[in-house]
């Protein structure tokens, strides 16, 4: 398949999801061609609510409908969607609100849009709220999944998406598992673990390591939050060291969150790779391999560590 934006593979899912769910109800904050909300728009414009620059109302709006009984997806770029941080800790977590929070274009992979408009500490907020899930998947076949799921899981979940298309890495017969990270390729001398935008890249990385005798494991976190502990302390004891690559501030993201695991269960070496301070503007594969997130930036820095 070509490759695909995990947002429009959101609202793809979405759209055919308010055909089976007639309770799920989407809000946007003036965004909804961006976020792809606008395909559940089109087809169902009474159960559509467009709430204009307002990301705040948006969220408390989903909290009283969620509360009433309704799914509501509140969609936005991550970074306007998770930086209303207080009403999303209030409206939402405090309330154990049943909404869906889906923050599109994170990471510096949207590209020329810039830093005001990436999502980097998106994550690290939405992990610190004890009762939302943090979800983030790799592909068309999982996003869509994930959504399914979403939908039907009671509680708050943020579901963190793409503007950039990426490449397939599931084949078309993958059953998506909350909380249950994926080993996408063997290895014995190390294991990456990678969510979103970056398990593609990883993978790659992984072939250019093997060309040198390097074997590593590479594992699809796509459930962030809870993450999968038992996976991460077994790959930690299996090949000892461990490397995370996201993108998102190293702070707060993926790599802390496999650190924390790791040194409450079974300490050992780990090397985040990620982002270290605020994102620019350029294409997405000039960002990606000036921050160390393409293929050969993640191997350079595979093969350092192992060193």
């Amino acid at each position: 398949m070509p490759a695909k934006a995990t947002r429009v593979s959101f609202g793809e899912a979405l759209e055919e999801l308010g055909e089976k769910i007639p309770d799920i109800v989407v809000l946007d904050a003036d965004l909804s061609k961006s976020t792809m909300s606008i395909k559940f728009a089109k087809k169902f414009p009474d159960r559509f609510f467009e709430m204009g620059i307002a990301e705040q109302n948006m969220i408390g709006t989903a909290a009283g409908l969620a509360l009433a009984g309704k799914i509501p997806f509140a969609c936005s770029f991550a970074c306007f969607l998770i930086g209303r941080y207080e009403t999303i800790r209030i409206s939402v977590a405090y309330t154990n609100a049943n909404v869906k929070l889906v923050g599109t274009h994170a990471g510096i992979g949207i590209g020329e849009d810039g830093y005001s408009q990436m999502g980097l500490e998106d994550i690290a907020l939405m992990r610190a709220l004890p009762n939302i899930a943090v979800v983030q998947p790799c592909d068309d076949v999982e996003t869509k999944q994930a959504v399914e799921y979403i939908a039907k899981h009671q509680g708050p979940v943020f579901l963190r998406l793409t503007r950039q298309a990426l490449e397939d890495v599931n084949p078309p017969n993958y059953k998506f598992n909350f909380g249950k990270g994926v080993i996408l390729k063997d290895g014995k001398d190390a294991t990456i673990f990678a969510t979103g935008g970056v398990v593609f890249n990883s993978l790659i990385a992984s072939e250019i390591l093997e060309k040198d005798g390097i074997s590593v494991r590479v594992v699809n976190i796509h459930t962030i939050k809870p993450i999968d502990e038992e996976l991460v302390v077994k790959c930690a004891v299996e090949t000892k060291n461990i490397i995370t690559v996201e993108d998102h501030n190293i702070v707060g993201g993926l790599g802390s969150a496999v650190m924390e695991v790791l040194s409450e269960n079974y300490p050992v070496k780990v090397k985040r790779i990620g982002i270290k301070k605020f994102g620019e503007s350029g294409s997405p594969k000039a960002l990606y391999e000036k921050y160390g997130l393409d293929p050969n930036g993640i191997a350079r820095v595979v093969r350092e560590f192992l060193k």
